[in-house]
């Protein structure tokens, strides 16, 4: 859970983690880029199937399928989320994850306390 975003960071409730394997069913067909999946289309597939899921709980569902490494190479772009297909596209997702971190840590950095 992350301090000031308790609502959309919390752990994962029972029905969330019922959603768990029927993301990671469809998500293990979102192979390369052209096949990406939006959150908007995950929340509304997911509404298709009777679960109504915000954008938030979807990332930290994500957060969650990844960590636990149910579904290898998945990334995102501004395209989507989708399962790499070479090295290069992984290799490229962790610099930019690595890019975030940094920007991260120059705000962090510019407090005086």
């Amino acid at each position: 859970m992350i301090k000031g975003f308790e609502k959309e960071t919390h752990e994962l409730t029972e029905q969330e983690l019922k959603l768990v394997g029927l993301m990671v069913q469809g998500l293990k067909t979102k192979i390369g880029k052209i096949n990406a999946i939006t959150n908007k289309k995950m929340e509304n597939a997911l509404v298709d199937v009777g679960y109504k899921v915000n954008p938030s709980r979807i990332r930290k569902l994500i957060h969650h399928i990844r960590v636990k490494k149910l579904v290898p190479n998945l990334i995102s772009t501004n395209k989507g989320y989708y399962i790499a297909t070479s090295e290069e596209e992984i290799f490229d997702y962790i610099e930019s994850l690595q890019q975030r971190i940094n920007s991260i840590e120059e705000i962090k950095n510019s407090f005086n306390i």
